[in-house]
């Protein structure tokens, strides 16, 4: 295999290399102030992301400061439902906000035109990849049916997300219906974003961890897997990782039944579980954010155990979800330098 392919992509087949590729979930955000500066500029939080001057450069930026081994695409996992006409805003101080949907207005929901209304975040992936530098992996996402369902339902993020739990026990059907189609079009929009030009892409389920084992299978793995399907049936050179946040123990089978080339893991997910899931292929995390912020001998300590344990084996070094605002930059630089020199090549 040639040397020069991008690092992370060949962890996503399968290579160890040490020391280990890293990026880090949130990477382009608030802790640095070249993003307030271009937040600033670009009015509201859903402007930056719709307008690839703007979205290109803050996904740049943390390129340019520390070299990470991957770029993602700056935008939100909420364009999906913005673009199903949900009238989505972003609001200071209270986080995303939509209409709420119920039971009808699912069986209205259209995704014929949501790849066209798109197209300007397909616009910023083609700049990025003439952009970047060779060796750096570019990255898309979308978020995933259940955790995107949960602000559909609710109109707004909620700590256990109970009105999704509680809308699907009482319309199973339409529940059901809404988390296919939303896996199709999200499908179709991971496809967009590898012929603009990502190298691999993500699938972001921020709100796994708050399902049981039956609702795990049916609203977590079960629209994933059929995202994935349909992404390799059309894409069979794409790379997908898997980010199922505080899932546990349901992800001893989590990767194989969605057929994810990759699993991150959050901080809470025990070293010793995640050699065992090493085992069975590439894993990415899973630093805990607060460790970063915190700095010194808790960033250190905390890098060491994750590559003790990780680093030789296929991984892909990050956190274990993403980058919090009040994270100091000089931290972010002492962690990437500390991950590049902890291991070297024969170690």
């Amino acid at each position: 295999m040639s040397e020069t392919r991008r690092k992370i992509m060949r962890v996503l087949d399968g290579e160890s290399l040490s020391p280990p590729p890293l990026w880090l979930m949130r990477q382009a955000g608030r802790y640095l102030p070249e993003y307030r500066e271009t937040r600033a500029k670009a009015g509201s939080f859903l402007d930056l992301c719709y307008t690839p001057d703007h979205a290109v450069e803050v996904t740049l930026q943390p390129i340019r400061r520390y070299g990470f081994d991957a770029a993602i695409l700056f935008s939100d996992i909420l364009v999906i439902p913005d673009a199903l006409k949900r009238n989505v805003r972003f609001t200071e101080g209270h986080g995303p906000e939509m209409d709420p949907i119920d039971e009808a207005g699912i069986g209205r929901l259209n995704g014929e035109e949501v790849i066209d209304y798109l197209r300007p975040v397909m616009e910023t992936v083609r700049r990025l990849r003439e952009a970047l530098p060779g060796e750096t992996t570019l990255l898309g996402f979308c978020g995933a049916p259940w955790t995107v369902a949960t602000y559909m339902i609710a109109g707004h993020g909620t700590p256990d997300q109970a009105p999704a739990r509680l809308f699907a026990y009482k319309y199973p059907q339409a529940f059901e219906h809404l988390l296919m189609l939303l896996a199709d079009v999200s499908a179709d929009y991971l496809v967009a974003q590898i012929d603009a030009g990502a190298d691999a892409v993500q699938i972001f389920d921020s709100w796994a961890g708050v399902l049981g084992e039956k609702e795990f299978e049916a609203f977590a793995i079960k629209p994933v897997a059929r995202m994935i399907a349909s992404v390799k049936s059309r894409r069979p050179q794409a790379r997908i990782i898997a980010f199922a946040k505080g899932a546990g123990y349901q992800l001893k089978s989590y990767r194989q039944k969605t057929g994810a080339d990759a699993i991150g893991l959050d901080w809470s997910v025990p070293l010793a579980f995640a050699v065992e899931l090493q085992k069975d292929g590439p894993v990415q995390g899973n630093l805990d954010p607060m460790r970063v912020v915190a700095g010194g001998r808790a960033l250190e300590e905390g890098i060491d155990d994750i590559l003790q344990h990780l680093g030789h084996g296929p991984l892909i070094f990050n956190l274990g979800h993403g980058i919090t605002p009040q994270a100091d930059p000089e931290h972010v630089r002492l962690l990437v330098e500390r991950v590049r020199g902890q291991m070297r090549d024969g170690a």
